[in-house]
């Protein structure tokens, strides 16, 4: 994902240098000019916003990382314990993915107004067919393994 990212960045610049006019009126709130740089940087911030908010679900949500680990061993003394610390986490991994949401949607209205957000929203979606790839790998192969030992196959 941050690979895609990387290369995405300067894919979309070009993409906006060579699609969009040089102004672009009427878009933005109190008659500002935009041009395709505007354009860019909220496709690019939302772009970044969607790759930070995947990061930190990433780490709120895999058993690599702590804050699994600690709602493992809060278990261990009950449900309640469970409950409590279960929701006190999920809470607080939502903090960082509003902030990023909050900062997106601000900078791009005030830049193009409503088309700015519409522009970070795809900028979020851009790389979604990769997470989509990298989440149906693995079942996927888990699925193909189990399928040809079930049938007594090789390695």
């Amino acid at each position: 994902m941050i690979i895609s990212t990387v290369l995405l960045v300067p894919t979309l610049y070009l993409a906006a240098w060579l699609t969009l006019p040089e102004r672009l009126i009427g878009l933005a709130e109190h008659n500002v000019e935009a041009t395709p740089v505007a354009a860019w940087v909220c496709s690019s911030l939302g772009l970044v916003s969607g790759l930070v908010i995947g990061l930190f679900t990433e780490y709120y949500t895999s058993h690599s990382y702590e804050p699994v680990r600690e709602l493992a061993r809060s278990c261990e003394t009950g449900a309640a314990t469970n409950i409590i610390y279960g929701l006190a986490l999920g809470n607080l991994s939502t903090v960082i993915p509003i902030f990023m949401l909050a900062l997106t949607a601000f900078v791009s209205f005030v830049l193009l107004g409503m088309f700015g957000i519409a522009l970070a929203a795809l900028g979020m979606l851009a790389n979604l067919s990769l997470g989509l790839a990298i989440d149906a790998y693995g079942p996927v192969s888990d699925n193909a393994g189990g399928i040809a030992e079930m049938c007594s196959m090789g390695e």
